[in-house]
């Protein structure tokens, strides 16, 4: 009787073991499909309109194109302002030039505001993903805390019958003794 006692508090040591190995277990398969789902986002669908607009607003927004713009101002100025006669195609206070300017940033400023509307969109919906990851962690920590104190008190319970079990056995091997010492 003593021995399947102890092994019936070994098996529920076991049974113990096992239970918080299968909580680690499914925690890390739910985390992999998390990582999975943050590593592989879905292909987002956009629009021809909206890929020029990005290339435009990325170039817009960019010093190659500052640069180039730059050069081609400073020629456009010192050719027209060195230029005689019919040559100089835009004489000072160079009119086309300034119609050419205006027109670009017409057209460019639009662009960029569709891009950046574009990416505010896509910040957002990051910002609802954090939130939701966030709430799905903070409830995964709630879960883990529950079970964790289910399975304390399951091994304090168990302790404790462990405990009442080793008195008995104690309280038995101390009868032995004393009948062996009246002997």
């Amino acid at each position: 009787m003593e021995n399947k006692e102890i092994n019936q508090l070994m098996s529920d040591e076991n049974d113990h073991l096992k239970k918080l190995h299968q909580i680690v277990k499914d925690t890390i398969e739910e985390e992999q499909l998390i990582v999975n789902n943050l590593l592989n986002p879905p292909e987002e669908m956009i629009s021809k309109g909206q890929k020029i607009s990005d290339k435009v607003a990325r170039f817009g927004g960019s010093w190659v194109f500052i640069i180039w713009f730059l050069i081609v101002l400073v020629f456009w100025i010192i050719y027209n302002s060195s230029a005689s006669g019919k040559a100089a195609f835009d004489p000072y206070p160079f009119i086309l030039m300034n119609l050419i300017l205006s027109c670009i940033a017409a057209l460019q400023a639009p662009i960029i505001m569709m891009s950046q509307n574009r990416q505010e969109e896509k910040d957002r919906m990051r910002g609802e993903n954090d939130y939701l990851i966030n709430l799905k962690a903070e409830m995964e920590i709630r879960k883990l805390h529950l079970k964790m104190d289910l399975l304390l008190e399951e091994q304090i319970k168990t302790i404790y019958d462990t405990q009442s079990k080793q008195f008995l056995l104690l309280e038995e091997i101390c009868e032995k003794l004393n009948r062996l010492e009246s002997k």
